[in-house]
């Protein structure tokens, strides 16, 4: 494709972007049995911020869209040194995104959980910092992740505290 090309075929990668990345999202809550529902979640104890469980059901779905649309922003952007390490920081940080529900609610490490979501929160920011780089909407597209990032390292660090002991972890 030339770069006229994926310029004006932007929103088609984003369609797909957004697709691939709801699916993938969804089937990884679905084989983890993420959220309310789940008995072991369900019996730990949460701090007075949490959130009810349809709230999650809103916010992700839009948040996959948002990150489908500013990943195919960048796809679309000419190739460079600077769109690989945009890329490259953003596909990881969506992988560990993919892996936190399996670590916390299949696994109930939610001490290993909480260290996956503080790096990605990192990770997800350097990505953002380089989306905005190359193209300030795509960066801008990332502000609610981040903000739901650090919401949620919040949540998993208070869970962590309220229950000692509660799951299983790498880290004792």
């Amino acid at each position: 494709m030339t770069e006229a090309t994926l310029k004006q075929s932007w929103w088609k990668i984003a369609l797909v972007a957004v697709i691939v990345i709801e699916a993938i999202g969804s089937l990884s809550g679905w084989v983890s049995n993420s959220g309310f529902g789940n008995g072991w979640f369900d019996s730990l104890q949460k701090p007075s911020f949490m959130p009810p469980g349809w709230a999650f059901g809103v916010v992700w779905p839009v948040l996959y869209a948002l990150l489908g649309i500013a990943v195919a922003m960048i796809i679309a952007a000419p190739p460079s040194d600077r769109r690989r390490l945009a890329l490259t920081l953003f596909f990881v940080q969506l992988a560990l995104n993919f892996a936190w529900s399996p670590l916390f609610f299949a696994l109930h490490d939610i001490r290993l959980a909480k260290y996956v979501i503080f790096l990605m929160a990192i990770i997800a920011a350097a990505a953002a910092g380089q989306f905005f780089r190359i193209r300030r909407a795509a960066g801008l597209l990332m502000v609610p992740y981040l903000c739901w990032l650090i919401f949620a390292a919040t949540l998993n660090s208070t869970i962590d505290a309220l229950n000692p002991g509660a799951g299983t972890s790498l880290f004792g």
